[in-house]
């Protein structure tokens, strides 16, 4: 929501909410042909299925009025409430903006168009999807990026100075800073079978040489059974049983590597390292019971940590091999999301496999 703030700030030029004056509510006929327009220019957003009252006579302020907060809500939370919709746990507090307030505050300012731009979702690859709804002529392709174009919606509008995205359908992670990615790395999902959730979280910090605390469902694929009748080659892969629940040590085998995100969330999935790192070399990476594997893990996480600790002392932690917790000073929200068109560096769009099939059932 900064822009958005940005956006409040510059039309107030006050300090405080105390100190806001009481706008009263006035529609010039201008401003009402514009607001016309915007609905009329629904479909250029991929919000045809938007149900928004587009009969009003230009007389008719409280019409007008009522089309425009029907016009916001759908800027920033979509229409579709599909199961895929059911599927999507990130959290957004966009249902806290005061569009009532927005509304009478452009009006003043003659600032119509400025706010739905502020309502638009503001990363590069929404606005990469629009241009590209814009000149497709697929119908499948079509209903693609507009389904696209409605996940980024159900995202925060305010996505934080930085933050990171997981997009599932790609396979990878990226760093972003204002707007700006900052770096890309591989990434392996779940499975079909045992897909990765979306949803949202703060990152902290990260543990080095992390333990694996495995869960129940592992330990009864055979891992709990392993360290019950064969606990010598248990030993070797270093599963061990303490204080009651199943553990596997630090090491080169250790199923989450090197390095592990701290990230606490309801799910217990995580992104962190591999010792499998072959599997990487696969396009299609579905191969995780549904936590995140890193590729490039060790530079993922040095980026992450660059402003609070130095590569040098990442390495000297990592060749001890002691488990340490390094925390960042300020911690970015993470995003694990799912999105089967994308925009590219260069504002194009690529088509990502459905791997979980949930296009269809977004509807």
């Amino acid at each position: 929501m900064k822009k958005l703030f940005l956006f409040i700030a510059a039309l107030l030029s006050v300090g405080t909410a105390s100190a806001e004056p009481e706008i009263h509510l006035q529609w010039a006929p201008a401003q009402v042909v514009h607001l016309q327009a915007l609905i009329d220019n629904m479909p250029a957003e991929g919000l045809v299925d938007c149900k928004v009252s587009s009969r009003f006579d230009i007389n008719d302020a409280d019409a007008a009025t009522a089309a425009a907060k029907q016009l916001a809500h759908a800027y920033l939370d979509g229409c579709l409430k599909g199961l895929d919709r059911a599927r999507w746990h990130i959290k957004s507090r966009d249902h806290l903006i005061d569009n009532d307030k927005l509304i009478k505050l452009a009006l003043s300012r003659n600032e119509l168009g400025p706010l739905f731009e502020a309502y638009k979702p503001q990363n590069p690859h929404y606005q990469a999807l629009r241009k590209a709804l814009a000149v497709e002529t697929d119908p499948q392709k079509r209903a693609i990026i507009a389904l696209n174009m409605e996940r980024w919606r159900w995202m925060p509008l305010y996505l934080g100075e930085s933050y990171l995205i997981v997009n599932a359908a790609s396979f990878e992670v990226t760093l972003w800073k204002q707007h700006e990615k900052i770096g890309s790395w591989p990434v392996i999902v779940g499975k079909t079978k045992t897909p990765t959730p979306v949803f949202d979280a703060k990152v902290s910090g990260v543990i080095l040489n992390p333990w694996w605390e495995i869960p129940s469902s592992i330990v009864a694929e055979g891992i709990g059974a392993m360290v019950r009748n064969r606990p010598a080659t248990a030993r070797r892969k270093g599963y061990v049983f303490q204080n009651g629940r199943y553990r596997q040590r630090p090491g080169p085998g250790n199923a989450l590597g090197l390095m592990k995100l701290i990230m606490p969330n309801s799910y217990s999935v995580y992104l962190h390292d591999t010792s499998n790192r072959k599997l990487f070399a696969n396009d299609i990476r579905a191969y995780s019971h549904g936590c995140v594997r890193v590729g490039e893990a060790i530079g993922f996480a040095k980026t992450l940590l660059a402003s609070d600790h130095s590569g040098e002392a990442i390495d000297e932690i990592l060749d001890a091999g002691d488990t340490k917790t390094l925390n960042m000073t300020e911690s970015i929200p993470i995003y694990i999301a799912y999105f089967t068109a994308e925009g590219t560096d260069n504002a194009g769009v690529i088509f990502h496999p459905d791997i979980y099939r949930r296009d269809a059932s977004a509807r």
